[in-house]
């Protein structure tokens, strides 16, 4: 019964096959892609391999197609290149499996070094890509677009400057193939009408969609190649900027999960700096729908840089826009983040900087009454934030503008800091506002301070009389108790 068991094993495990896919005459392996495992690699760790081993004799029984190492283009005369271009390019289109780092070492590197000779080809401008751009371009889109693995932290716990990061154990063989896309994009052979064939839709949304690897070397290779097809491809413009927006109203109102959204950011922040004026209303509500409601996911930390600079731009480019942008911070102001208060802070400090004086005054009022807030948080570094923007001196000559709206509403919440916080900073850094306030406009100042004291006498005096009432009610009650009480002798 063993040996039964033993043959029918070994009928089963018989060489897979690769179903050949012609096209314009051209042989393709179709090989099914295997997702890596989550154990994180260096490239060091790649290099230092031992160097790879012969490959497999033909008596030798193999579970995977050989590859060969082909020569360098150079070695051949012009007339076989390319051909020889063409089986470097086919050759590339067989996925290695990366889950076993020690697994068919030699494929690995022999695709490698494959790689790499297409990247020098490339360079070297010695080789038209004219003739081969449909397989480049398809060589590229077998190996990097693929499904990523599930993240295995949640964003609101990403730290930006952790040192343990995800590293795509497959990158050895990415890197190559996204320097070439690059250099494909950016070649001034490469021409736009016959390019755009290949580069399209489909291909640029697929691009986008990789924006959300864990991996951060494959996120910028990506920045830098959506960036150069925006800027080369003026047909895609609009539509990479609704691709984007879609991810953006994916993130905000359904996962709040993405490992790109800092570097889809810093693609927009150069798209908005190139805006035309007047403003269209197309880019305006991608402000209002898109990057004002960003604030509100938890982990804004992660990208608040980003989307501070592209919110900054609108309202230098617009100071129309002041307005609308600082009610939608107001909007999605944290109540029990503080660090995220902290962070609003700073980009509301830059926003005021580029206000001018007659978008200025529309917002004063729930502006300050929110800065009053802050003023009084118990937790200092909101209160510190908060009280450095009189360090800013645009912002101070805002404010002395429109003093005669502003003192009035945070004068009690500088009485409260002097009064009761426990921070000796805050109370130092309060006391040198308050008498900035009372430098510009001691009248002003005098008549807030007189307000002050007289809310506080009347609250004083309320207060009074209910503690009397109360102990009116506390004696009528004990009164009743003893009318109704009855002694037992």
């Amino acid at each position: 019964m063993f040996n039964k068991i033993i043959k029918l094993a070994h009928k089963k495990t018989s060489k897979p096959e690769f179903p050949e896919n012609s096209q314009n005459g051209d042989q393709f392996y179709e090989v099914v892609v295997k997702h890596a495992s989550r154990a994180a690699i260096a490239i060091s760790d790649v290099q230092n391999l031992p160097p790879p081993p012969p490959p497999p004799s033909a008596a030798e029984p193999s579970t995977s197609p050989v590859i060969e190492l082909l020569p360098p283009l150079r070695d051949v005369a012009v007339s076989e290149r390319a051909t020889l271009f063409l089986r470097k390019v086919q050759l590339c289109c067989f996925l290695c499996d990366f889950s076993d780092t020690l697994k068919c070492v030699y494929e690995k590197e022999t695709k490698r070094q494959t790689l790499h000779d297409l990247v020098d080809i490339i360079q070297s401008g010695s080789f038209g890509l004219s003739e081969h751009q449909e397989e480049l371009v398809n060589m590229v889109s077998v190996n990097i677009f693929r499904c990523l693995p599930p993240s295995s932290l949640g964003t609101e716990n990403l730290d930006p400057d952790e040192d343990d990061k995800y590293l795509d154990p497959s990158w050895p063989h990415l890197q190559f193939v996204y320097e070439i896309l690059l250099r494909y994009v950016v070649s001034p052979e490469t021409d736009i009408k016959s390019a755009k064939r290949y580069i399209d839709h489909v291909f640029v949304l697929k691009l986008i969609d990789l924006f959300d690897s864990e991996d951060a070397r494959e996120r910028e290779y990506l920045k830098t190649i959506l960036h150069r097809i925006y800027g080369k491809f003026m047909v895609h413009r609009p539509f990479i900027r609704k691709a984007i927006n879609n991810v953006f109203y994916r993130f905000i109102f359904e996962t709040q999960r993405h490992n790109g959204i800092a570097e889809l950011l810093e693609i927009l922040g150069s798209i908005i700096n190139g805006f035309a004026l007047p403003m269209k209303e197309e880019h305006k509500l991608f402000l209002i729908r898109a990057l004002i409601p960003l604030h509100k996911p938890k982990c804004i930390s992660s990208y608040h840089q980003q989307l501070s600079y592209c919110v900054v731009q609108f309202v230098e480019k617009d100071n129309r826009l002041a307005d609308p942008v600082i009610r939608g911070l107001l909007k999605y102001w944290p109540v029990t983040n503080c660090q995220k208060e902290v962070l609003f802070l700073g980009e509301l400090e830059e926003v005021l900087e580029a206000t001018q004086s007659p978008e200025f005054p529309r917002c004063i009022v729930p502006l300050f009454r929110q800065i009053g807030r802050c003023l009084n948080s118990p937790h200092f570094q909101v209160a510190e934030r908060a009280l450095y923007l009189w360090n800013n001196e645009p912002i101070v000559s805002l404010v002395a503008r429109n003093r005669n709206c502003i003192l009035p509403v945070i004068f009690e919440a500088l009485e409260n800091n002097m009064k009761s916080h426990w921070n000796r900073a805050v109370h130092g850094l309060t006391a040198n506002v308050r008498k900035m306030f009372l430098e510009m406009d001691a009248e002003l100042f005098e008549e807030c301070q007189r307000q002050y004291l007289e809310k506080e006498a009347s609250a004083r005096e309320l207060e009074e009389k209910r503690e009397l009432t109360w102990k009116k009610l506390e004696a009528v009650a004990a009164q009743a108790i003893m009318d109704d009480m009855v002694l037992v002798n």
